[in-house]
């Protein structure tokens, strides 16, 4: 079955989403940037909120902030502090150390994968430390 030229039966693909036709308003176009650099999609991030992802693309599109009750929960998951969230101003700070030690390092690139990559590796890990706490 057919609709329009769409089939019915075929999952949305974001290749085909409506361009956008005016320019994003600069906190909307923050959140939008710290989505991407959290390596989530509107619908993961929508999922892991309980929001639709329409909900996450109006955020996205417009100068209004998400509603209070989400906030912290979206910080958490973009990896950022709320008044970084908020402000399309502020940048996070990051503290001086030392240098850098093997493990660090390679955390340090995992951050870089995608989100669903991420929580393999950390399944992985914390089923190592567990059976290593166990052994001992």
């Amino acid at each position: 079955m057919t609709v329009g030229s769409c089939r019915k039966d075929t999952p949305y693909h974001a290749d085909i989403a409506r361009k956008l036709t005016k320019k994003r308003p600069k906190s909307g176009a923050h959140l939008a940037d710290l989505r991407q650099k959290a390596g989530l999609t509107q619908q993961e991030l929508a999922d892991i909120l309980d929001v639709h992802q329409q909900t996450i693309a109006y955020w996205e599109q417009s100068d209004k902030p998400p509603r209070s009750e989400v906030l912290l929960p979206m910080a958490k998951a973009l990896g950022v502090p709320v008044e970084v969230l908020l402000d399309p101003e502020a940048k996070p700070e990051r503290k001086k150390s030392g240098p850098k030690g093997k493990v660090q390092k390679l955390f340090e690139d995992l951050s870089q994968l995608p989100r669903r990559q991420q929580d393999k590796v950390v399944e992985v890990v914390a089923a190592f430390i567990s059976q290593q706490k166990a052994s001992r």
